[in-house]
């Protein structure tokens, strides 16, 4: 008899798998349909002896000292701040927009007060910023947005970013300074041995038993829980009774090749007439030292497995249709990305997962001053 049954072995159901089994001392099994643990954040050791992501990079960053101290509980940090390059115009430039991606794209020599004055002249005035050309076009106006956002969106998203919510472009904000770093986060490191052997560490406890190629509706029946946290597709979970939730899926080519180093840096993207979105190669990421390096190739998709949730406001009702249903099921509660049908980082869901256990864990407290349950 488990305590829990946790569907899905990635970031929030192995967070709450840990929390559940340390902190409350409860029994839990978890299962994934993959044949490993980790979720998309799942790296291996290809066979040149390369570690890879398998599902595309996966950097690590967070403002969040709590869910920062936490995860260091389950490994080492190399400190990494990711830096990526799009190719337009035959240059590689670096993304988000900065200074010298302005300088060097049009021949200036702009510095931070006549940059902030060269964006201005350029952002076009919006009333009410709904979409994300919206976001984009307000603050740098529509030449830079032809550039660097329209088309890769386009590829990214199989829609227009006048079709999409504003929050996809403002991820991305232009910068009035040199700072040629994706992320700006106090805390910013990749786990020194993976993050496979980081989810192996989380889920090494007695009260844990991982069963993976396993399809959580054909082991429920034999595996007794009293309660379940699921991680995965929200309609999947209601046999799509309001119609099928949309989510954007990527395609990887991953590729080997004979030299030290491929590419300018981490992540190249494509913002142009290419299949492709980005190039990544891995030595970066990792910093492993080989004579051989991976790379991977992302071509977005429809057809495959549910990566980002598509935000537009139709897809919003759909899904608060959804948790309407999720609120009064009993004895199952809804954590991460799929589940909740969020955008989310890698540290927000393990944010979403650890306030999760928190309710938990306050709840049982409470309970256990309103005298013994009922048989």
């Amino acid at each position: 008899m488990f305590d829990y049954l946790i569907v899905g072995a990635g970031f929030a159901g192995s967070v709450l798998a840990e929390r559940l089994a340390s902190q409350l001392n409860k029994k839990v099994v978890i299962c994934d349909r993959r044949p490993h643990i980790g979720g998309n954040a799942y790296d291996r050791y290809d066979d040149h002896g390369l570690l890879i992501h398998q599902y595309g990079p996966h950097i690590f960053h967070t403002a969040s000292k709590r869910i920062f101290d936490y995860l260091s509980g389950f490994t080492p940090w190399r400190a990494y701040q990711h830096r990526v390059l799009a190719c337009v115009n035959g240059l590689l430039l670096p993304f988000p927009i900065n200074i010298t991606t302005v300088n060097r794209l049009y021949g200036l020599s702009l510095d931070p007060d006549t940059s902030a004055e060269f964006f201005a002249q350029r952002a076009e005035p919006i009333a009410q910023v709904r979409t994300s050309e919206d976001a984009v076009v307000s603050k740098v106006g529509r030449e830079l947005y032809e550039v660097f956002f329209r088309n890769y969106t386009r590829k990214q998203w199989g829609l227009d970013p006048s079709e999409l919510d504003a929050a996809v472009a403002s991820r991305v904000p232009a910068r009035t300074n040199y700072d040629d770093r994706y992320f700006t986060d106090d805390y910013q490191f990749m786990p020194r041995h993976g993050f496979t052997r980081m989810f192996e560490n989380m889920l090494d406890h007695r009260n844990i038993k991982i069963l993976l190629n396993a399809d959580y509706r054909e082991i429920a029946s034999d595996v007794r829980y009293a309660s379940m946290i699921y991680t995965g597709p929200i309609d999947e979970f209601f046999d799509l009774r309001f119609g099928k939730l949309p989510y954007r899926s990527l395609r990887f080519r991953h590729e080997t090749h004979d030299v030290e180093q491929f590419q300018a840096g981490p992540v190249v993207n494509f913002p142009n007439e290419h299949d492709y979105t980005r190039v990544t190669e891995f030595k970066w990421l990792t910093g492993q030292t080989h004579a051989k390096t991976s790379i991977v190739y992302e071509y977005p998709c429809d057809d495959d497995d549910p990566y980002y949730p598509v935000p537009r406001p139709e897809n919003a009702e759909i899904y608060r249709k959804y948790k309407a249903l999720a609120d009064v099921t009993p004895n199952v509660r809804f954590v991460g990305r799929l589940a909740t049908y969020r955008y989310y980082n890698m540290d927000q869901v393990v944010g979403q997962a650890l306030a999760t256990f928190d309710q938990i864990a306050g709840k049982r407290a409470a309970s256990e001053h309103d005298g013994p349950r009922a048989p």
